[in-house]
């Protein structure tokens, strides 16, 4: 290696001491070899049976459709908010963001707990709904309700960053040239915030469509009505629901899932390596 070429891959790798590989490449194993333990425990050739058995193909259309139309509610009402974030002033920002980032280092468990004292029957706003007849809790809106809670900060932390980046410059020519300000967002701000948009509905639909813990308390495990994927591979290595390969094929399908997600993100913020 040239004086050069060795000058340029200091440059880039850095000066770390070499014996930090070690406790890298456990840290690597113990993210990685589970996941390639349960690869393993597949069984490939009834895989295509498993996963279309009646009780997981209920768990699977059911978590689908409650992860899309919990991604759509997010970004009907993360949008407005990111744009509320990335247009106040520090401090309100500041503390916007924060009270947005609570539901990422909640406890899901918590999270279902605090939905279930709103929205149950002891609750003030579920007392008030079951005045008119409706009842959330243990129903396929409250799963909604549940992914809602915990995919949209990810929406809106998201879209708040890109909005951040591009900056208001172009909006305030825009203003200048005589554009109202529905023209502004719909023509400058959201296409220069779409990246950061497209990521965040990734995201969104990846994390509601792998939620468990808030799902669990506040919804239930009703088959066909609240049981969604997570609940059903839970269900299943306690000895009811589905069978254990029926889980093992759903959760292969989450991970491949979840790899599907990454490599798109990383694809539309241009990191995918050439």
């Amino acid at each position: 290696m040239s004086a050069r070429t060795a000058a340029a891959a200091a440059e880039t790798r850095g000066f770390i001491p070499r014996v930090l590989a070690v406790p890298a490449v456990i840290g690597l194993a113990l993210l990685i070899v589970p996941l390639l333990a349960l690869v393993q425990r597949v069984e490939w050739s009834t895989l295509w049976t498993d996963i279309t058995a009646p009780e997981a193909r209920a768990a699977l259309v059911l978590s689908l459709q409650t992860a899309l139309t919990a991604t759509a509610v997010c970004v009907v009402l993360g949008v407005p908010l990111a744009l509320v974030i990335a247009r106040a002033n520090a401090r309100t920002a500041a503390v916007l963001r924060a009270l947005v980032t609570v539901p990422l280092v909640l406890p899901p468990m918590v999270g279902g707990v605090a939905l279930l004292f709103l929205f149950g029957r002891s609750g003030a706003l579920g007392q008030l709904l079951a005045e008119w007849g409706v009842r959330i809790t243990f129903t396929t809106t409250a799963v909604v309700i549940a992914q809602t809670f915990v995919a949209l900060p990810f929406l809106v932390l998201a879209v708040e960053g890109a909005l951040r980046a591009t900056g208001v410059g172009f909006e305030q020519t825009a203003a200048a040239l005589g554009a109202g300000r529905w023209t502004i967002l719909r023509r400058i701000t959201l296409p220069l915030a779409a990246p950061g948009l497209i990521a965040g509905v990734v995201l969104c639909f990846a994390r509601a469509i792998g939620e468990f813990g808030a799902t669990a308390l506040f919804a239930g495990n009703a088959p066909g009505v609240t049981q969604t994927m997570p609940l059903a591979i839970y269900t299943a290595f306690n000895g009811a629901g589905v069978s254990q390969g029926t889980a093992v094929a759903l959760s292969l399908l989450l991970l491949v899932t979840a790899i599907g997600v990454l490599v798109l993100v990383r694809a539309w913020r241009g990191e995918v390596p050439r």
